[in-house]
């Protein structure tokens, strides 16, 4: 996992304190929502890797749980994201099985692009043991 600014380091010291998360900026977001009980969805571990190498190979820049309103702070620092391809990697299975809840998804992988590395980009996932669905929010 790359943390450059310390980011990652910062928010498990602070969970890790009993202290919370603290709101960190970020120009890429999501929140994961649990349609099928209608509340936050607080436990897929996700990941965020951005295309490098000539479109050959992702790279990781990091990984988060959701906070308990299904966001996902500091997941990009401010000033690092640059115009490409990035995934975010959702561990569902693992989430529904901590909840004794069987899974049709192993997981689900969001792959999009960011063309313009000045605007904000918020890429909620909506998802149920069933199913999910993402879109690119505002």
């Amino acid at each position: 996992m790359v943390d450059e600014d310390g980011v990652w380091e910062r928010l498990r010291l602070q969970l890790d304190q009993g202290r919370g998360v603290e709101p960190v900026s970020s120009p890429l977001t999501t929140h994961v929502l649990d349609t099928a009980s209608g509340s936050p969805a607080r436990s897929p571990c996700l990941c965020l890797h951005r295309l490098e190498d000539h479109g050959q190979q992702w790279t990781e820049l990091g990984n988060s749980y959701p906070d308990p309103d299904g966001r996902c702070p500091g997941l990009l620092s401010p000033g690092h994201m640059k115009a490409g391809t990035y995934k975010l990697f959702f561990d569902t299975e693992g989430s529904w099985r901590k909840r004794g809840q069987e899974s049709f998804y192993l997981y689900v992988e969001v792959v999009f692009t960011i063309t313009n590395e000045t605007h904000e980009v918020h890429v909620p996932l909506l998802l149920s043991p069933w199913s999910y669905t993402t879109y690119r929010g505002s």
